[in-house]
C-alpha cells in the first residue's frame, strides 16, 4: 500500500506572516513524520497498489487535524486513527470532500 500524507496549508482562517511562516513548516515536518515514522507499517498491509491518502491541516485553535481523503477498508481508517489520536491530532470532520477553495 502507498502511503502519503499532504499538509494542507490553505486553510479557514490567516495568521500573521511570520507565525504562519513556522505553522506552515510545522506542518510539513508533521506530515512527513505521519508519512515515513507513524504510518509505515500500513504499507506491508493490502494489495501493493492500493493507496492511503491523509491530509493534515491546522484547525481555527491551531491543533493538527487529519482526515483520511480516498475510500480504504475501516481497518485501515481505524489505524489511521489510532495512530492520529495517539499523537494529539482530532479528526477534521467535513460534510465535503473536496476541502480547497476554488478560484473566487
Amino acid at each position: 500500500m502507498t502511503v502519503t500524507v499532504l499538509a494542507i496549508l490553505e486553510t479557514d482562517f490567516r495568521p500573521e506572516f511570520s507565525l504562519g511562516k513556522i505553522m506552515n513548516e510545522r506542518l510539513k515536518n508533521a506530515a512527513r513524520e505521519l508519512q515515513v515514522v507513524h504510518l509505515k507499517s500500513l504499507e506491508a498491509l493490502g494489495k501493493r497498489d492500493d493507496d492511503l491518502v491523509v491530509y493534515i491541516s491546522y484547525n481555527p485553535k491551531y491543533k493538527i487535524r487529519w482526515r483520511v481523503v480516498n475510500d480504504v477498508p475501516k481497518s485501515i481508517d481505524d489505524q489511521v486513527a489510532s495512530i492520529c489520536g495517539d499523537l494529539g491530532y482530532i479528526q477534521w470532520k467535513t460534510a465535503v470532500v473536496n476541502v480547497f477553495k476554488g478560484n473566487e
